[in-house]
């Protein structure tokens, strides 16, 4: 008995191929496609330290070197204007060692001869010539016929542990107020800050900018 044969036959799709999966859209060819140029804008070149006048005021100073951008710029600064009335500035308000023997916060500030009338703080008195009024001491905010930070630094152990201890509390809190009326209003609140250790609320100027910029500063032992 003879097994029939069965015949396979193939289905032929009429000239297209099948597409499969891995078939996908057409790119364009390398010629035709269009190269995007991406333009990075120039970085701003750093502020320039500014060329301040001789004996500059310590406020001065401290807007200079707080207005840098990068630490190097900033102990660049610092060594510009490097200066033994700064350096006392700085250990006075980072040192934790040097202990202030004044009351915290705000001051009152005006020009009497027994400091027995109250003209408001200095923060009121800053607020007041700045806005082009006159303060009570009477003095403009150029303030250059006025004593500086620059010629006071050395009196200042009177105001720390350790500097003067024959000072009763009342007499040391009248010489402070006595210096600060004699300096310009931005010197006088420098002190203000430093006496509580807040210098960094109104400058950006770490103690690590400042130990690298004066090496020679001694920190520590101080009290």
């Amino acid at each position: 008995m003879t097994t029939p044969t069965t015949k396979t036959t193939t289905k032929r799709g009429r000239g297209r191929p099948r597409k499969t999966e891995t078939d996908g859209p057409k790119l364009p060819s390398a010629s035709k496609a269009k190269k995007r140029t991406i333009k990075v804008a120039d970085p701003k070149p750093p502020a320039a330290i500014p060329d301040l006048p001789v004996n500059p005021f310590v406020h001065e100073v401290l807007d200079a070197v707080s207005a840098q951008k990068t630490k190097a710029r900033k102990v660049e600064a610092l060594r510009k204007y490097e200066h033994d009335s700064l350096k006392v500035i700085f250990v006075w308000n980072f040192d934790e060692t040097v202990i202030s023997l004044l009351p915290e916060g705000d001051v009152p500030y005006g020009e009497t001869e027994d400091q027995t009338v109250y003209n408001g703080s200095l923060s009121d008195n800053l607020a007041r010539e700045a806005a082009g009024g006159e303060s009570a001491t009477g003095q403009d905010l150029d303030g250059r016929n006025k004593t500086t930070i620059r010629r006071e630094y050395q009196n200042f152990y009177h105001y720390v542990q350790g500097g003067n201890g024959s000072l009763s509390t009342v007499r040391r809190e009248m010489m402070f107020i006595d210096l600060l009326q004699g300096l310009h209003p931005r010197e006088a609140e420098i002190l203000v800050l430093v006496k509580d250790k807040d210098l960094g609320t109104k400058y950006n100027i770490s103690l690590d900018n400042v130990k690298q910029a004066y090496q020679d500063i001694q920190w520590g032992n101080r009290s």
